[in-house]
């Protein structure tokens, strides 16, 4: 048996670098971007920890026009 799930994922960063728009051969938009966030923590010693990371989103769509 099959189930359906969602999963969303919502990331709050600065954007890395300007977004790129190109197509697959086959007419699939294929959308990227790069944000990095900020993280905070403390550590085992009690000392404050500051982190940084990156991520590349990738965006596709199909065509609606065919």
């Amino acid at each position: 048996m099959s189930t359906r799930s969602l999963n969303r994922v919502t990331l709050i960063g600065n954007l890395t670098r300007d977004p790129e728009l190109k197509y697959t051969p086959q007419g699939t938009a294929v959308g990227t971007f790069s944000i990095a966030t900020n993280r905070e923590w403390t550590d085992s010693s009690g000392q404050k920890q500051e982190g940084v990371e990156f991520h590349r989103i990738e965006l596709r769509t199909a065509r609606t026009d065919k």
